[in-house]
């Protein structure tokens, strides 16, 4: 019951997470507004998924997994009914920031109910794999169900039954444990928010208005402040979000920095063909979700590849490999002329999509591998983060390059040769990430119970997922 929750949670926030962007001409159409609008349709989810992962982890210790992901997904499928009933652009942006804000408390109460349900490490491992898959049929379905759904408001609803069933499975699950010292971050947590929000508010209205008008000055502004304000709280409060010493390493920081520029590869792209897909080459919706079924169908079945190829070349190899072929595939998508036939584009997606679902599980993989124990977590949930903020800024950035319909291709172009260039610096960085550190060779786990070969080799190949805690816990006991 637990594991049924939990998958549902993570299949319906991770499906929200894209099924939007083939339904944007259509929202357009029906409620108005322009391409900043949109963005916000986009973004208000991303970014407040984002701003608030770090803290839904203190939030599930303190009330309880079950609790926690029963609030979160509740918030979740009331959001999603009041965005299917929106009369106005307003009130959907205002919804989707609701939503983003459930998300985020899904994503950890459902690992936790995941870890209270399976008490056998192995078991535990195939049910975070199983989950994982939630999340990557989610992302494969995004695309494809926005493009079939014959009207744009029944993408929200479809999320209404499948949290209502997560829920029925969750009320027969056992009661969670809750931590009354796990304590909240509300200085870190709010100049988080309000550092993202200004970010991206700033960034989408300098790409309509250009970076000198007074909003844009005094957005960019106050993301200094707010970032200044985050620095200090996470030095100085005994109850950090992140602490300042976990952002020293870097390992971390350059984990961060190529999960941005993944991110700003993979939902760029997503939005920029959504639209040009519609409104350059004319194509339904429907046509359209279809387009990206061969890239989201590889998407979904590479992941599990990754931790082989991670075993056979080491996990540096996947994250430089991946990034090499999402690269290419957007400078061909960039270099490919407008009268050229669909399916060329269709072919240019292909290696975006498995490039990136080569490279996440090996990034997350070595950096649970190179970060200390008890910030596993944290590193995880950084990680995450960065790649959700490069969602938000690649749909800011690129939409303001595509506003205007004349030069819509001239900015589809501009907008895939950025994310390359990203993916073309975060590649060079990963050749900083060094093998894991060296460890002593131990055939005992704690209390001098003796493990056999087969045991260890058991938790050596067991399957990565993207942003879990998986079998990097597992050695991390066996070393401890």
């Amino acid at each position: 019951m637990a594991l049924g929750a939990a998958l549902l949670g993570f299949f319906v926030i991770t499906l929200d997470a894209l099924v939007v962007n083939v339904s944007l001409p259509s929202i357009r159409n029906s409620l108005g507004g322009g391409i900043t609008g949109l963005q916000w349709v986009i973004d208000g989810y991303t970014l407040m998924f984002a701003a608030l992962l770090l803290s839904a982890g203190s939030l599930t210790d303190r009330l309880g997994a079950r609790r926690t992901f029963a609030v979160g997904l509740a918030v979740f499928v009331a959001a999603s009914a009041v965005c299917g009933l929106a009369p106005n652009l307003g009130v959907l942006v205002a919804a989707r920031l609701v939503q983003g804000a459930g998300a985020a408390v899904i994503v950890p109460s459902s690992l936790a109910l995941i870890r209270e349900a399976f008490s056998d490490a192995g078991k535990r491992a195939k049910a975070i794999s199983v989950w994982a898959l939630g999340g990557s049929v989610g992302s494969a379905a995004g695309p494809v169900a926005g493009g079939f759904l014959s009207h744009w408001r029944l993408i929200f609803f479809v999320n209404l039954p499948v949290g209502l069933i997560a829920l029925f499975l969750l009320a027969r699950t056992h009661r969670s444990p809750r931590s009354e010292q796990a304590r909240f971050d509300w200085t870190g947590q709010l100049s988080a928010i309000v550092a993202m929000g200004a970010l991206t508010f700033g960034a989408i209205k300098a790409g309509a208005d250009g970076f000198t008008v007074v909003p844009a000055i005094v957005s960019f502004a106050l993301v200094v402040v707010a970032a200044v304000v985050f620095v200090v709280a996470q030095a100085r409060s005994p109850h950090s979000m992140i602490g300042l010493t976990l952002l020293r390493e870097r390992t971390m920081v350059v984990s961060a920095a190529i999960g941005f520029a993944l991110n700003v590869g993979f939902y760029g792209m997503i939005f920029l063909l959504s639209l040009y897909l519609q409104q350059a080459k004319g194509m339904s919706a429907p046509a359209t979700g279809l387009a990206f079924v061969p890239m989201t169908l590889l998407t979904a079945f590479i992941s599990p590849t990754a931790a082989w190829f991670a075993a056979r070349f080491g996990p540096r190899m996947p994250v430089i490999t991946g990034q090499v072929a999402m690269m290419a595939g957007l400078i061909l998508l960039a270099l490919v002329p407008a009268s050229a036939p669909t399916w060329l584009l269709i072919a240019a997606m292909v290696p975006v999509g498995a490039g990136g679902s080569l490279a996440v599980p090996a990034l997350t993989s070595l950096l649970l591998d190179q970060v200390a124990a008890g910030r596993a977590g944290t590193a995880g949930g950084v990680l995450n983060t960065s790649r959700q903020i490069g969602g938000a800024l690649a749909v800011a950035v690129f939409g303001a390059l595509i506003a205007d319909h004349d030069h819509l291709v001239a900015g589809l172009e501009t907008s895939l040769l950025i994310a390359a260039a990203a993916l073309l610096l975060t590649t060079a960085a990963s050749f900083l990430l060094g093998p894991p550190p060296a460890r002593e060779p131990t055939g005992h786990a704690a209390g001098g119970t003796e493990l056999t070969t087969e045991q260890i080799d058991e938790l050596g190949s067991l399957p990565p997922v993207v942003g879990a805690p998986h079998t990097q816990a597992g050695r991390q006991l066996l070393e401890r």
